[in-house]
Formats: C-alpha cells, sequence, structure tokens
C-alpha cells in the first residue's frame, strides 16, 4: 500500500556528507517502492533530481551550509517549524519521518496536530553532537534540560530507527524505549557505483587525470579520507599521523576530503611540515565520490564520536578499500574482522595501522576483499528501504489498533 511520507530534516540538504547521504539514498529507495515522499529542510543545500523539496524562508546572511550544532539553528528550526506545517497541512501525510532530533521535535507537533504516527530516524545523541562540537558542556546549566528533552523526543516517537547496533543499545540502556519501537537499519551504499578499480584503460585514465587535477605527484601511494573536517571526526588526528607516516614513507600522500573549512586544515598540516603530503580539495560532489576513492590504496575512518554512525566506512568496504578506523563500537560493528583497528584516540597507532595496511599488500587485499564481499552482502540501500517499509506498516498498524480501543 503506498503511503505519503512527510520528511523533515533540519540541515542545509543537500551539501556531500554521511547523514545527507542517509537522506538521500533512503528517499530514492522508498520512493521505488511506490510511496510519494516530500522532504521539508532548510533553505539552502543543492537540489537533487526526483525528490520533492520544500525549504524554509530564506535567510540571506546564510549561504553555506550550517553543519552540526550552530546559534543560528535557532531561528533556522522556527523557519523550518513553519513551513513544515504548511506543508503538513496541504500534503495531510500518513506518516512523518524525521531526521536528526530538531526535526523529530517539530515532528512531535505535527504528529499531535494532526494524529498521524513520527518516526525519528537516529544518527546519534543530540547532547552528545553538541558535545561533540564544544557547542555545550556538561557543567552547563543547560545540559540537563536538553539531556531531558532529548530523552523525551526519543520516547515520544512512534518508532526510532538507528544506524547501528551500538546506538540502538545505548537507547535502551538510557531511554528505555520499548523493543518493538526500537529498530535498526544500517548505513547501505550503492554496490554498482562505489565499485573497486577494474584496470579498464578508462578508469585508468581518469585517474590519471584526477591526480594531476589535485596535484598529487606521481608515484605517491595514496590514503583517502572522506568526510566532514572537524576535530570529533578525527580530523586533527589524522593529520598528525599523515606527519609521522609520511616522515618514515615519502612515497606516500594523504588526500582529505571534505568541508567546511579546508583551509584551517591546510594551514595545520602546513604547520606541522607535511603540506607536501597531503592535499585537501574541500567539498567532493557525492556523485563523482567513487572517482576519487578509487585513487586510494588505503582508506581511513578516524572518527571520535561514540554515538554516531560512520556512514563512509560503507563506501571504502564497496570500493574494495582495506579499511584503518579508530576501534570503536561502531567501526567494528560495520567492519567486522574485515577492519585494520588502530587504538582509540592513539595518533601513533593510527600511523602504525596504515602503514601496517601500505607495507602488507597480501593483508590489504584480503580486508579489502572482505569488506567489498560484506558491503554486497548486507549493504544494499534496497534491503534498507525494504527494511524501512516494514517499520512504516508495523507502526501505522499499530497505531490503528490503538485508535480502535479509543471510543
Amino acid at each position: 500500500m503506498p503511503y505519503t511520507i512527510l520528511m523533515l530534516a533540519s540541515t542545509s540538504f543537500f551539501s556531500d556528507y554521511g547523514n545527507h547521504v542517509r537522506i538521500w539514498e533512503e528517499a530514492k529507495a522508498i520512493q521505488q517502492l511506490g510511496h510519494r515522499l516530500v522532504l521539508a529542510t532548510y533553505h539552502n543545500g543543492d537540489d537533487m533530481p526526483g525528490l520533492d523539496i520544500r525549504r524554509s524562508w530564506d535567510v540571506p546572511w546564510i549561504r553555506r551550509a550550517v553543519v552540526g550544532s550552530s546559534r543560528h539553528k535557532l531561528y533556522l528550526d522556527v523557519a523550518l517549524s513553519w513551513r513544515s506545517l504548511r506543508v503538513a497541512l496541504q500534503l495531510r501525510p500518513t506518516l512523518i519521518h524525521a531526521h536528526t532530533h530538531e526535526a523529530a521535535a517539530i515532528g512531535l507537533a505535527l504528529k499531535r496536530l494532526l494524529g498521524i504516527p513520527l518516526i525519528l530516524d537516529y544518527q546519534g545523541s543530540m547532547t552528545s553532537e553538541m558535545l561533540d562540537h564544544g557547542f555545550l558542556r556538561r557543567t552547563s546549566p543547560l545540559f540537563l534540560p536538553l539531556t531531558r528533552l532529548e530523552r523525551l523526543i526519543n520516547r515520544s516517537a512512534d518508532a526510532v530507527i538507528t544506524s547501528t547496533h551500538h546506538a540502538a543499545v545505548l537507547l535502551r540502556r538510557d531511554d528505555a524505549i520499548a523493543p518493538d519501537r526500537l529498530h535498526v537499519v544500517v548505513d547501505s551504499v550503492n554496490t554498482q557505483r562505489f565499485r573497486p578499480f577494474d584496470g579498464s584503460p578508462e578508469w585508468a585514465a581518469q585517474r590519471c587525470e584526477l591526480r594531476r587535477q589535485l596535484g598529487i605527484p606521481a608515484g605517491r601511494r595514496i590514503v583517502v579520507y572522506i568526510g566532514l573536517l572537524a576535530p570529533y571526526q578525527g580530523t586533527n588526528a589524522l593529520i598528525q599521523a599523515a606527519q609521522l607516516v609520511t616522515a618514515r614513507h615519502p612515497d606516500v600522500h594523504f588526500l582529505i576530503m571534505g568541508h567546511p573549512d579546508p583551509a584551517s586544515y591546510r594551514a595545520y598540516a602546513e604547520s606541522l611540515g607535511v603540506a607536501g603530503h597531503v592535499t585537501l580539495p574541500g567539498r567532493i560532489f557525492y556523485r563523482d565520490l567513487h572517482a576519487y576513492l578509487a585513487l586510494g590504496e588505503v582508506a581511513v575512518a578516524p572518527k571520535m564520536s561514540l554515538t554516531e554512525g560512520n556512514g563512509k566506512i560503507s563506501n571504502y568496504m564497496a570500493m574494495g578499500l582495506p579499511v584503518v578506523a579508530f576501534d570503536t563500537p561502531v567501526a567494528r560493528e560495520i567492519l567486522g574482522d574485515c577492519g585494520i583497528y588502530a587504538a582509540y584516540g592513539s595518533v601513533g597507532d593510527l600511523a602504525a595501522k596504515v602503514e601496517l595496511a601500505l607495507d602488507q599488500p597480501a593483508l590489504a587485499e584480503e580486508r579489502g576483499k572482505c569488506g567489498r564481499e560484506r558491503a554486497q552482502r548486507e549493504l544494499s540501500w534496497e534491503r534498507a528501504a525494504r527494511e524501512i517499509d516494514a517499520i512504516y506498516a508495523d507502526v501505522l498498524a499499530r497505531a490503528a489498533r490503538l485508535s480502535h480501543r479509543i471510543p
């Protein structure tokens, strides 16, 4: 049975990073099942083909993407609330699917107004993200109220979808969410587009041209990273590890792709004396990402956050790249036995494990092949969409049963 879905995203969609990729791929896959989907989001960001996007009021002094916690979100969420209300009254959706807790708070008001279910797509703890970004301190008088608000939103949603089993475990422990309302739909990947370099002349020529455009010297072995640039993402640790690796292996080059503010990280690399071995090209369009990842011999996932998902790992795996990651529950869950793990937060061990992957090609090939097979077997967006569709059906059936009990 086709549904009409109002998807809410309190972010500058689309901006070519992890959570936005999940929103985009989910929306496409859900639409392919025959459902109508409308996305309400902030005023800025790229439009995406085939997706009905309704944007909030224009804010002319904010043009770049708002990433993570920001004081600007206070009024951007007010604008999104108004747009979401107007769209909901016009659309009369079957249900609301909200990404981020701020969007779920808006969805909660619409749920009560329209009497329809709310699904929270949980990508990590709201308060933990604020702590990671330095937007909030545990000693702040706002910390406890915001923690309670987050738990209220979690408990008020008719279903919570997490991208990792680790996040589901944390929610069960901390928020007492009923097991029948908590679901896991892991970050997935298009394994047809993200696939290992096949050695064809066309692809080889493309790789050479990309290297030339990026200014990476010939003969360098490339370590790749894609994602947000921020301390909690491990960007500082990665550049410090690059300093250690390139001191011992001058033929290694680090291609660190993403945004915001790559200029400050270029300056940081220069301050460490590794500017000649680190390239930070800034934002890479998602449609082109597979071509850039194909330059790499090793991929790194140094994320420091212990509550968020880590969708980039799925892309690395589909490319058949050996993946070096900090040893976190989320990385272990995605990679399993296919990963190469560095001690959490240790720059020295991160560098050592990157060198291990570079210096032992048989090990690198085995881990890359393992990851590719795991991605093909377990991480398709088609499978994820079917799981989400089943969650929708369950939530709607439960709502129907409850409505029949009310006189």
